[in-house]
């Protein structure tokens, strides 16, 4: 991980073009090539970013970050406060609580207790904030990215969103649509999800494990 502090201005070129102004931010590139600028502000979400693979060539006081579509990253730098890299090594990731992780596993294993016609692509899909739950395919060949929880809170809807604005920058994957699934969720979080154009479904842990009769409640 090398954390760059900097006065600097970016302009991006590509489907748009975008720029920054000069200003003081932080210039992320991550050991997968993925190249974030952020403000001291705006909580997770950078300002501009380019995302691996991609090819970085740095040049007197200026980067320049490309990737295979040929979009283009251009970071002027005016001044370097600060520049510092460190080896952060392997991540174990998020460890989820045991009955989250089982019940993730569990509609891994039968994803068409979700919804009929689904069909795992993957558990833990990456992306370059996370991975996501389950990334399925339903009947008509469409993408659906599903976020499980124990409890379903706002939070959740909103990590959702997060991962499928992820998924929608890979032109290749389509049209993708999300589903928020949890043994209970919160009414205010069943308006969001709805608000957002996701489904959510309640699920019932004992019955997936066989405990109970075949009954989910869906929405």
């Amino acid at each position: 991980m090398r954390l760059v502090i900097a006065r600097c201005s970016v302009d991006y070129a590509g489907r748009l073009d975008a720029h920054l102004p000069e200003a003081n931010r932080l210039i992320m590139v991550k050991a997968d090539g993925c190249v974030a600028i952020h403000a001291d502000g705006g909580a997770y979400k950078p300002l501009n970013w380019m995302n691996a693979p991609n090819v970085l060539a740095e040049g007197e006081g200026q980067w320049v970050i490309t990737n295979p579509k040929k979009e283009t990253l251009t970071i002027t730098l005016h001044e370097v406060l600060s520049d510092i890299s460190t080896e952060l090594g392997d991540d174990p990731g998020l460890q989820k609580d045991g009955v989250e992780a089982h019940l993730q596993e569990l509609l891994a294993a039968s994803p068409d207790s979700i919804e009929d016609g689904l069909t795992l692509v993957r558990r833990e899909y990456p992306t370059a904030i996370g991975p996501i739950d389950l990334v399925c395919r339903d009947g008509a060949d469409q993408v659906v990215a599903i976020e499980v929880k124990r409890r379903g809170e706002i939070d959740g809807v909103e990590q959702l969103a997060r991962y499928i604005e992820r998924l929608q920058l890979d032109s290749s994957l389509g049209d993708i649509r999300g589903v928020y699934v949890a043994q209970s969720i919160k009414p205010q979080a069943k308006v969001l999800a709805e608000s957002r154009g996701f489904t959510w479904v309640e699920v019932d842990y004992d019955q997936l494990r066989g405990l109970r009769s075949d009954e989910l409640k869906l929405f």
